[in-house]
């Protein structure tokens, strides 16, 4: 049993989300509900990651648009 991350890279948000770099990139500038991504540190080339808890309500939410509720 693996246990749940609390967060998640670009490489495996895209992978979750069975999407691409430039799909995931074009969610965060256009869609204002899709979650904001946490950098670790200052500098340009610092990690950023995102939480898993907020990209699965947010996969959730449209998931439940899609189906009318």
């Amino acid at each position: 049993m693996h246990p749940t991350p609390i967060r998640v890279t670009y490489k495996q948000a895209c992978e979750l989300l069975s999407i691409s770099r430039d799909t995931l990139r074009n969610l965060q500038n256009n869609d204002p509900d899709f979650p904001k991504s946490i950098k670790q540190g200052t500098q340009r080339q610092s990690a950023v990651y995102f939480d898993y808890a907020d990209l699965v309500a947010w996969h959730n939410s449209k998931k439940a648009e899609a189906m009318g509720a």
